[in-house]
This record gives structure tokens, sequence and C-alpha cells, in this order.
């Protein structure tokens, strides 16, 4: 790992990881107080599909939840999974977050009902499984394949669940697509193997 990162401790990275994931989840509680507040003017910045206009919302749309209740559901795992997919560096997590809130975002103003408003954390949720299911086997790190495992085994019984299209009020297309999205910025930005015995930097 290059730039300031690389002589940092596991501690060090570990409680920077920390700090950003919990900034990120006050700053939705925070504008979701201001979307309470102003009678859910906020709700605009959602993904009408198809709607040239709406393109600007693509970024935005992560970061809006219709409700407090939305946004309490997303919390704990964008809490648990973003600190994971964080724990490998800051700059690489948020490359990896822009692809996955791009692609997403991309493809469900391509593919979802017409129209629909959608907005909401979860395809990023969706991402950073998908990420943490598969990185430590592209990268062949065992505690990257143990990660994943475990990730498996906690979270993916309702990660499945978000994926069938029959719920109602729910985007199974941007849960898709957040997935596929988080798998593809594993093989994007991977990390090239480490060499056996080799040397590890830092204290």
């Amino acid at each position: 790992m290059s730039g300031p990162e690389a002589g940092w401790s596991q501690s060090d990275r570990a409680l920077a990881a920390g700090k950003l994931v919990l900034a990120w989840v006050a700053l939705l509680w925070l504008l979701e107080v201001v979307d309470a507040a102003t009678g859910h003017v906020l709700d605009g910045f959602g993904i009408t599909p198809r709607d040239s206009s709406e393109l600007v919302d693509v970024a935005p749309a992560a970061f809006i939840h219709f409700g407090f209740g939305h946004l309490a559901a997303n919390t704990v795992p964008l809490l648990v999974l973003g600190f994971l997919a964080a724990l490998a560096g800051l700059r690489r997590f948020l490359l990896v977050c822009a692809l996955i809130i791009l692609v997403d975002g991309l493809g469900v103003w391509l593919m979802a009902p017409a129209h629909t408003n959608t907005a909401g954390a979860s395809g990023v949720i969706f991402g950073f499984f998908g990420f943490l299911l598969v990185t430590g086997f592209v990268e062949r790190r065992p505690l990257g394949v143990l990660a994943g495992i475990l990730v498996a085994a906690v979270w993916g019984g309702s990660i499945l669940s978000g994926l069938v299209p029959t719920q109602t009020g729910v985007s199974w297309q941007g849960h898709l697509l957040g997935l596929l999205a988080g798998v593809a910025a594993a093989f994007v930005f991977r990390r090239p193997a480490e060499a056996p015995g080799s040397a590890r930097r830092g204290p």
C-alpha cells in the first residue's frame, strides 16, 4: 500500500475506518432529520427512472431515506459491512463506494419500474456484501476469505431475501445491481496477492 496509509498499524486502520463509517451514518441521520423537518423535501433526490433530469440524483439518492424506519433498517448493516470494507484502506474504500453508488444508481435509472422513486443506502449495503464476499478469493488472502465466509453466514439470508422481485416497495433491482457492482469492485480494485513470507511495512 502506498500513500499516507502505508505506515499505519492495524489499529490505526481500524480507528480510521470506524470514524469514517460512523461519520457517514451520522450524515445520513442528519439528512433524514432535515428531510422530516422540511416536509420530506429531500425525497425528491430519489431516482425516477428514464427521466434525463434525474441523472443528477444518481449519487445523492444513496444518501436519502424514506423515513426513520427505512434508515434504521439500513444503519446496522451499513456500519458493520462498511467498517469491514474500509479496513483494507480508506482510499480504496472510497473508490469502491463510488463505483457501487454510480453503477447501482445508473442501473436503477435504467431498470426500475416507471413512476417509482428509489432512494436509500441498501444498494451500497448489498455492494459491500458482494465486495466482502469475493475479495478474499480474488486476492488470495486467507483472512479475506474467512471474512467473506462470516459475512455470508451472518447476512446471506437477508441478502437473498432482498433479491426477491415480488416484495412490494423494495427495489430488488437496486439490491441486485449493488451486489453485482460490489463483486465487480473486488476485481477492479483488487490488491496484489501477498508473496509468502513477505515483510509487512509499518509498526
